[in-house]
């Protein structure tokens, strides 16, 4: 059977590679968005720091599978170009020039304006180990003995030793010894990730937290670790493997076993990247790099501390709250009353959820009610990727123990989730659940739950969709859409998903749901093109659409389409845009803009105007081809009025949004500016606002304690 959208490209005009941003290049820019909010003199301190910690996350991310998948396909001899016209080749030398400068921005950041901001605020981060008077040093030595060295396994090379094999993503101190022969040799030692990174130091002053990195106290001390030797010259260095995998999948006889295999391959992956201290000795950069196969474009200097996701373990260190965001409490949501029963509230209305401005709980107590009801006769969910001590796994395994037929789908190919979806497998099946290891050559990615209930009137089914993970501790920092019904339609569409999913047996027709990968981009392209005959035919033409990504050719050419014909275009992409907005007699009636706050924008949302017949979707799938092609999605109408324009006040702000969005134009990206008179409108602290003044007009329906709210445009 053909896959959605196959085949769909037409247009040759709209081909021109001018028109597109390479997907990688793109995702770059969404990194430099990030690192602008740790460069945000209005920002808190310490949520700067939390920022610059996440672009290395990201991009250590990005190496393992981007950069790895495209040195694949150029040693394979690959070179069809993308939609921008770059073949892989194009692709690495652009990347390597782009990342060179984006890690130097990261370390000028961070050296040149968080360390002496975080100084003032009484942090004081000590450099080198040089810096270390007497008393301090004898404190860090005694560490040493006492908590380090018992853990440590120095590392020699020589004619019986061959050179090391280093772990993916370790950090790693390497030196040059020198014995009684006279011989320099190759030694290292891998900086231990059991062990705190962070060190503290007790200081003179009372006001001032000093503290130094683990790897500056082992290299202080790595002569005790090689001792009848003399240590030339020692520096901390760090490498990034391919960590993207393959599985044939028509070869595994048992999907689990095999990634449990793969698992293992993904640290001995072929080397990528080479970070190394600024300033290394030649002769010890030079053994690193012949030793590792690394070409100069994979070499990166670091000036600074190797690995800055330990800034995250500085922004988790007690006592430097007034350099924080004050804590936001996800509320207590809008049309749930705790003190109803979850299954009576489904039924009187469909709910909406807002996450994380309104809590996630709901969702886990629709669960655990489930396997706790007695009239309850079956669980059915898909599961991507869970929490590490997920209630939902032990609500699910409560229920399989109570006698409920219980079905999950546990995702075990979700990327680096894959060890912990191994385990919760495992453990649903010891308590009795029907386990579904995921689809041949398919993600299932769709977010659905489905409770069936044995009640006066019969049978009933009430349904959880959702555009986020069923993730609690995410939950809390991923924005989210979350929608419950019980409606018939609903529920005979989710009953003929777990059917497919268990069964490969396709339904004839859905209800309400639009499915990938077989119908959703039709579906998709179907209204896109809906809203050009409109505008052709003299009415008004408007969509409005937030995604993560947008990198599909055919949807961006849809879109083109239905902007040279008059349609009006807003799309709200946090990350990889592929479209150009703003082209001359192209995209001129398409707006893009990305937001980059203290939640990660997460859900999607789609709006057509359908004229005057508003149409709005929510859903798990981005604009992308692996969304559309290559996984199972998930798509669903929101249809009550009330809901509706719930979904349309969270597009209207996000679009008047002018603190942290930014627009882009012709694949540029500038940051959103307010306008002359036009209030500030910041929309995440908008929502949390909105959030805590429904929650106090539930508790006090008469009170005059509401926070005002900013004009959006509504």
């Amino acid at each position: 059977m053909k896959k959605s959208g196959e085949g769909k490209t037409k247009n040759k005009g709209l081909s021109n590679p001018e028109y597109y941003i390479n997907r990688e290049l793109s995702w770059m820019q969404f990194n430099e968005r990030i690192l602008n909010e740790a460069k945000d003199k209005n920002a808190p301190l310490f949520e700067r720091l939390k920022f610059l910690s996440i672009t290395a996350s990201n991009l250590d991310e990005f190496f393992m599978v981007r950069v790895a998948s495209l040195k694949d396909m150029d040693n394979a001899g690959y070179r069809k170009p993308d939609i921008a016209g770059l073949s892989p080749a194009m692709q690495l030398d652009r990347l390597s020039e782009v990342t060179h400068s984006f890690v130097a921005e990261q370390y000028s950041t961070y050296n040149r304006v968080l360390l002496p901001l975080l100084h003032k605020a009484g942090l004081y981060v000590i450099k080198s180990h040089e810096e270390l008077n007497d008393r301090k040093g004898r404190y860090v030595d005694e560490y040493f003995e006492q908590n380090v060295y018992p853990v440590l396994t120095p590392m020699a090379v020589d004619s019986s030793r061959p050179f090391p094999l280093i772990r993916n993503n370790t950090l790693n101190i390497g030196a040059l010894i020198m014995g009684d022969e006279n011989e320099t040799e190759f030694a290292m030692v891998q900086v231990p990730s059991v062990l705190p990174r962070i060190i503290s130091i007790p200081g003179d002053d009372p006001d001032i937290t000093e503290i130094i990195l683990l790897e500056e106290v082992i290299e202080r001390n790595i002569d005790k670790l090689f001792l009848n030797y003399r240590v030339i010259t020692a520096g901390p260095f760090r490498i990034m493997r391919n960590a993207d995998f393959t599985i044939d999948e028509d070869e595994a006889a048992d999907l689990l076993k095999e990634i449990e295999k793969q698992i293992k391959k993904r640290q001995w992956g072929q080397v990528i990247r080479l970070e190394a201290q600024a300033g290394m000795d030649e002769r010890l950069l030079s053994l690193l790099t012949e030793e590792l196969g690394i070409k100069k474009n994979d070499l990166y200097f670091i000036n600074g501390p190797l690995d800055l996701t330990v800034l995250m373990k500085m922004y988790s260190m007690d006592g430097f709250e007034d350099f924080k965001d004050k804590p936001f409490s996800p509320q207590q949501p809008k049309y749930i009353d705790p003190e109803t029963d979850i299954f009576e509230t489904i039924r009187d209305h469909d709910v909406l959820l807002h996450h994380p401005y309104e809590s996630f709980q709901p969702v886990v107590d629709f669960v655990r009610t489930a396997a706790r009801d007695e009239n309850t006769l079956a669980i059915k969910q898909t599961l991507y990727r869970v929490s590490g001590n997920s209630p939902i796994i032990a609500a699910l395994a409560e229920a399989a123990e109570n006698g409920k037929q219980v079905t999950v789908l546990v995702e075990l190919k979700a990327r680096f989730d894959e060890t912990n979806n191994i385990i919760w497998a495992r453990k649903l099946e010891q308590a009795g659940c029907h386990v579904i290891y995921g689809l041949k050559g398919l993600k299932v990615h769709s977010k659905i739950t489905l409770v069936v209930r044995r009640e006066e009137e019969g049978i009933r089914r009430y349904v959880h969709l959702g555009t986020g993970n069923y993730n609690d501790s995410t939950a809390k920092l991923y924005t989210d859409i979350g929608f419950f019904t019980c409606s018939e339609p609903y529920g005979e569409d989710a009953t003929a998903v777990f059917n497919m999913l268990s069964g490969y047996s396709e339904p004839v027709a859905w209800n309400r749901l639009a499915v990938a990968p077989l119908w959703l981009k039709d579906r998709f392209l179907y209204l896109i093109n809906r809203e050009k005959e409109n505008v052709l035919s003299g009415r008004d033409g408007r969509i409005i659409a937030k995604v993560n990504s947008l990198c599909d050719p055919d949807i961006i050419k849809a879109l083109y389409e239905a902007s040279i014909a008059g349609v009006h275009i807003d799309l709200i992409v946090r990350g990889i845009c592929s479209l150009k907005a703003g082209l001359e007699g192209v995209s001129e009636n398409i707006t893009v803009r990305s937001i980059v706050g203290t939640y990660l924008e997460h859900a999607r949302i789609f709006y057509f105007y359908n004229a005057g017949r508003e149409e709005f979707f929510c859903g798990s799938a981005d604009w992308m081809p692996r969304n559309l092609e290559r996984r199972v999605e998930i798509i669903f109408p929101v249809e009550k009025e009330e809901l509706k324009q719930e979904l349309l006040f969270i597009l209207e702000t996000q679009l008047n949004d002018n603190v942290k969005a930014s627009v882009q134009t012709n694949g540029l990206y500038l940051k959103a500016r307010r306008k002359v008179g036009q209030e500030t409108v910041h929309a995440q602290n908008i929502f949390c606002r909105k959030a805590e003044n429904e929650a106090k007009e539930r508790e006090n329906p008469f009170g005059n304690d509401r926070v005002f709210i900013p004009e959006t445009g509504i």
